[in-house]
């Protein structure tokens, strides 16, 4: 029996994520500019999970850490589509279709408004249980929609995977529970700070700033020009 609990190991995880992000510069800091985010919030950090396409061998060590947690989480047997939603969780989607060799599809924002308005492309059986992927989440609210969209074409849907959760803003798991979505995730802003910090990725004047924020999210994004709620 392994002695390493739950906890450790999702911290272990996170940590690993968390560094392969920040060795491919992923992560950006700039608390002096603030990012205003698709959600609404600002923040002074910003993450670029996009950039993995781009590197070969780091993006197989993620997907490694995925397909092994969602084992874990879910178990792989019990999912038969993984879906990726419009646009960054196709490339993720087709990683994790690749690594435990089930089908894909992947699911639009809306419907595309010709031929078969098709909101969700490719082979959909009903009752199919379906993992929806995508690269990160702030408060949740674009994973609702994609659900959504792929409830009504007749799939189980229960959980979805993002490489990286924000974490700080309160609610968002909350949020997701109440629509029946689990949400799994590698890292959060709490791992990559850890690692930046250890590691000294970036200014001691910037890990205080992205500390700070970690520890009134709301308030920071308020005073900086984003919403407060």
């Amino acid at each position: 029996m392994s002695n390493v609990s739950n906890s450790q190991e999702n911290n272990i995880i996170g940590l690993k994520a968390a560094k392969i992000l920040l060795d491919i510069k992923a992560v950006n800091f700039r608390p002096n500019e603030p990012y205003k985010l698709t959600s609404g919030w600002a923040s002074p950090v910003y993450i670029d999970c996009r950039k993995l396409i781009s590197f070969p061998k780091e993006r197989n060590k993620m997907m490694q850490l995925a397909v092994a947690m969602l084992d874990d989480k879910i178990g792989i047997k019990n999912i038969d589509v993984i879906a990726g939603g419009e646009t960054a969780g196709i490339p993720y989607a087709a990683w994790i279709s690749q690594f435990t060799e089930k089908p894909m599809l992947y699911v639009r924002k809306k419907p595309k408004g010709f031929g078969r308005n098709a909101q969700i492309e490719g082979d959909l059986t009903k009752e199919s249980k379906v993992l929806l992927v995508e690269d990160l989440a702030t408060d949740g609210a674009s994973k609702v929609t994609f659900v959504n969209a792929l409830r009504t074409a007749g799939a189980d849907v229960s959980d979805a995977f993002v490489v990286f959760f924000y974490g700080v803003f309160s609610g968002a798991l909350q949020s997701l529970e109440k629509d029946g979505i689990t949400l799994h995730y590698l890292a959060t802003w709490h791992d990559v700070l850890q690692v930046a910090e250890e590691g000294e990725y970036f200014s001691n004047t910037s890990i205080e700033s992205v500390r700070s924020f970690l520890n009134n999210p709301t308030a920071w994004s308020k005073e900086n020009g984003g919403k407060a709620e």
